[in-house]
């Protein structure tokens, strides 16, 4: 019988989410990957409670994860169910819809019957009667986006999600989504993005400077761009990577001479300052206290261990950021 570490608030950091009253771990476990059909349940157990032992209070995952689509829910339901039923009111669990979860014309995007027929099924999946975040996955471009707002308010409204999220919009999507929001009193706190050192679109269509001006917390996704930010890659390509196990997300094309120098380089950097390049990479997201939070992901244990040196982190001089800017900006 699972019982949680005593001592597991003592350590890790919590953000106060945008304007509102949630407070989310600076570091979140993302189940996106090694959470599916094709992995092995007790391991995704052990990283649960060794996350959820160091403080890690949220879970992230969408009705899409897997393989299959839904695996990750309905294994992190039975996980749930085995180790978490009496620590529920201590998680903060996350779900999404946005993306194909079934044949025909009503499975995908951002209809109201879509969502609210898929958050209906998330959470049988999981044997929840509620999340405490729901995102709209990604911007439907044929869905007038007054339906679907409404759509996620009236999700809130039936107690089957406390707060809303939306994932993927850039700046101005969610100004237009943000303003409709208010209009509705909808409790919307947060947008999660992809970012990383090598992925910067966040910062350049305005959207971190303009979440942090108007309470509207950030969440990001792929802080090691797939395994890239690490030294994994530095000597070859290990047989069971990511690229040689999934080659859906990270192409063995990614892994050049051009990408290889400038993770040594950026390796370089990290050794200068007593960690390792993943949590140089996680420590850089964190940095200006703009995000929230930073979604990882692991294979096993030892990976979260290890992501959670960045709470003992050095802040960055001003000579490394822009010793990092001009290694990544090439």
């Amino acid at each position: 019988m699972y019982e949680a570490n005593a001592k597991r608030y003592d350590y890790m950091k919590y953000n106060r989410c945008g304007h509102s009253g949630l407070l989310l771990p600076a570091v979140s476990l993302g189940l996106w990957h090694n959470f599916g059909s094709n992995a092995g349940f007790e391991n995704m157990s052990d990283m649960c409670r060794t996350a959820f032992d160091n403080g890690i209070t949220h879970f992230d995952l969408a009705n899409n994860y897997g393989p299959v689509p839904g695996a990750a829910e309905e294994n992190f339901g039975r996980i749930l169910k085995r180790d978490f039923a009496c620590y529920r009111d201590e998680l903060v669990i996350s779900t999404k819809a946005g993306y194909e979860m079934w044949p025909g014309p009503y499975g995908n995007w951002g209809s109201k019957k879509y969502l609210v027929a898929s958050l209906d099924q998330s959470l049988k999946r999981m044997g929840l009667e509620y999340v405490d975040i729901f995102y709209h996955h990604r911007p439907d471009p044929d869905t007038p986006l007054e339906e679907t707002v409404r759509a996620l308010d009236g999700i809130v409204r039936s107690g089957k999600a406390l707060y809303i999220g939306i994932s993927n919009y850039n700046k101005e999507q969610t100004i237009a989504a943000a303003e409709m929001f208010n209009e509705l009193g909808t409790p919307f706190i947060i947008n999660q993005r992809k970012y990383s050192m090598f992925v910067r679109d966040l910062e350049k269509d305005g959207l971190k400077d303009y979440a942090a001006a108007h309470g509207i917390g950030i969440i990001t996704f792929s802080p090691l761009a797939q395994g890239l930010l690490t030294d994994r890659y530095l000597h070859g390509i290990p047989e069971d990577s990511r690229i040689r196990t999934d080659g859906r997300f990270l192409k063995e094309s990614a892994v050049n001479v051009e990408t290889l120098g400038k993770v040594r380089a950026l390796n370089e950097i990290a050794g200068e300052r007593g960690q390792s390049l993943a949590q140089m990479a996680l420590s850089w997201i964190l940095r200006d206290g703009d995000i929230t939070s930073v979604l990882i992901g692991a294979s096993k244990s030892s990976q979260i261990i290890d992501n959670l040196g960045v709470l003992n982190a050095a802040p960055f001089t001003d000579n490394e950021r822009n010793r990092i800017d001009e290694i990544t900006q090439k």
